[in-house]
């Protein structure tokens, strides 16, 4: 596998971990929070349809479509496939139908500015998160479901 497509599979990786962290032990209550825009179910739906779409684009049909946000537990599920299945794209050995740097600098870069407005979300809604030192996580390239290994440095 070659460096960039490698490194994809890294970032990948890193917004599962860092999605997890967002979405974590976040109740169904939570998902319809509003007053700053889209409520995080309609954020995590669009970070879903956002990875639809990059294996679309990978695979040389690209395809956008804006899904409705499902009940919460059921988002969370929906999008960890959406971006196990475009990992398992990234792991394999079928040629990419688009560039490495478009597919990051479109959806995946997309994806992790959302992941940090969950994130943001859960803060303002008075769901807290733990706080984690995110260099010293433990991410796994391939790893890009919602079982995470444990925060660290948790404060």
């Amino acid at each position: 596998m070659d460096e960039k497509r490698a490194f994809l599979r890294h970032t990948v990786a890193t917004l599962a971990y860092r999605a997890t962290r967002a979405v974590d032990g976040a109740p169904e209550e939570f998902a319809a929070f509003s007053g700053t825009g889209r409520t995080p179910a309609q954020i995590l739906a669009h970070m879903g349809d956002l990875f639809d779409w990059a294996l679309s684009i990978a695979r040389g049909e690209e395809k956008w479509h804006n899904s409705e946000p499902l009940p919460w537990l059921e988002e969370k599920q929906r999008f960890f496939a959406a971006l196990t299945a475009f990992d398992a794209l990234l792991a394999g050995e079928e040629p990419l139908q688009a560039p490495v740097e478009r597919l990051f600098q479109g959806p995946v870069a997309d994806a992790l500015t959302h992941t940090g407005q969950i994130a943001m979300l859960r803060r303002l809604s008075g769901f807290k998160k733990m706080d984690e030192d995110f260099f010293l996580a433990e991410i796994t390239t391939g790893k890009t479901g919602a079982e995470q290994p444990a925060p660290v440095l948790q404060y």
